[in-house]
């Protein structure tokens, strides 16, 4: 299940939620068996320019080699960049989790 974290100074008027759901669409896009990417974003009111930075964490896969990876931050670079309602400075990073990364769900029973 990947992760997106979206920090970005106040000053822009962004639809967050939207931005994720769109991070969402191109990961499963790009590989449908992903599954629904957990996404959070943080709005900074103390920052030093105007700016938007994206980070996204992944799980290690054989089919997600250079290609894979080059090809799904263009995609989501463009799909991010299309909702940014003025112009800022951009940054994206891509990480892929190692072998001691856990991911499951927790569930307490009714």
């Amino acid at each position: 299940m990947p992760h997106a974290e979206l920090k970005y100074s106040d000053d822009l008027a962004l639809d967050a939620a939207a931005i994720l759901a769109d991070i969402e669409a191109v990961i499963s896009r790009h590989d449908g068996g992903a599954g629904a990417c957990k996404g959070r974003a943080y709005h900074c009111s103390q920052f030093h320019h105007t700016h938007v930075l994206l980070t996204l964490s992944l799980l290690s896969k054989p089919h997600r080699d250079a290609t894979f990876t080059q090809a799904l931050m263009g995609d989501v670079e463009a799909a991010v960049k299309a909702k940014l309602p003025q112009s800022c400075h951009f940054s994206l990073s891509l990480t892929y989790s190692d072998a001691y990364y856990v991911t499951n769900y927790h569930e307490v029973p009714a």
